[in-house]
């Protein structure tokens, strides 16, 4: 009887010891579950580049400690949704999500810095991704413009491959490529760029070589490229049959006025990255996506020449 009485204990414990294990599972299953974040993507329906990343909601909502839901529209049904209808689709995709207290809460550094923006319903993420489409920029067809950094190594592989394009004769004849610079500017502060002084002043050297000797620019960008951060490019200049005293006369005029001009055109784009692409006017591309053009194919990164200023695909 003793024996029975211990076993009927031990099975009552054992019993309650599943029992709360059970419990506990249920429990901690239930603090694993993450709440549901609801996104809306306004994408473009004509630029492949104005789609959602597939991966950025999600990794969002997992920042912000949740699970994202996402709705697709096209700009068009957007514009019937009265709470989404006001809204600024300059640039496409715009991401939005649907405003709580929490999770203004969680961006409020954000929206106070200007980042995120909010109305009574939607906490909103102007150009949220590098690639994309400005709907209201006019067009320029057959027009790349090409945004880097002189003293970028991914800014010059780029260069060198439209060299090299244009030495195998890959640039088609209705295509126009353009160099732009990636800097900022301020008056009372000047000039700023990733890597220093030096690029800025190399931007406003080749911005006055392309205006007076256009013949000879991508010349002087080859010979320039093999050393970009050389402090000798007045012997690139000689060498390309450049009058560096003539460009030199300008280059605290005419020169800082042309690369003030690049500083507002590249702020008006948002672009930040080199290289950056900007296809006829519209689409902000990468070194991905612009490769994918029909005609611009040489743009692909792996096909970039050893020596130089070769580099794995990316940017600064």
């Amino acid at each position: 009887m003793k024996k029975l009485v211990i076993f009927a204990a031990a099975c009552l414990l054992a019993s309650s010891a599943f029992a709360a294990a059970k419990t506990a599972a249920k429990t901690a299953k239930k603090e694993e579950a993450k709440p549901t974040i609801e996104f809306v993507v306004v994408e473009s329906e004509d630029y492949a580049s104005g789609k959602q990343d597939p991966q950025l909601a999600p990794g969002l909502a997992n920042f912000l400690g949740g699970e994202a839901k996402v709705t697709a529209m096209t700009y068009e049904q957007a514009q019937q949704d009265p709470k989404l209808a006001n809204l600024d689709y300059s640039f496409l995709p715009l991401y939005v999500i649907k405003k709580t207290p929490e999770l203004r809460t969680k961006l409020e550094q954000q929206i106070n810095a200007g980042f995120v923006q909010e109305n009574d319903d939607y906490l909103i993420f102007p150009h949220l991704t590098r690639t994309g489409v400005y709907r209201e920029k006019e067009a320029k067809p057959g027009v790349l413009e090409v945004f880097v950094m002189s003293q970028c190594p991914f800014g010059a592989m780029a260069e060198n491959l439209i060299i090299q394009a244009q030495k195998d004769g890959k640039i088609p004849a209705d295509k126009e490529i353009k160099l732009r610079y990636v800097v900022s500017y301020n008056p009372e502060t000047g000039f700023q760029s990733l890597h220093g002084s030096a690029e800025w002043e190399e931007n406003i050297r080749q911005l006055l070589i392309a205006k007076y000797y256009p013949e000879k620019f991508w010349k002087y960008l080859e010979i320039r490229n093999k050393d970009y951060r050389s402090s000798r490019w007045d012997k690139a200049m000689d060498e390309a049959g450049i009058n560096a005293k003539k460009i030199m006369k300008k280059f605290d005029t005419e020169g800082v006025e042309l690369l003030k001009e690049e500083a507002a055109y590249g702020q008006e784009y948002s672009v930040n990255a080199s290289p950056t692409f900007l296809w006829e006017g519209k689409e902000v591309l990468d070194f991905g996506s612009v490769a994918q053009k029909p005609g611009l194919e040489f743009l692909n990164p792996s096909l970039a020449q050893q020596g130089g200023a070769a580099a794995p695909a990316g940017s600064c």
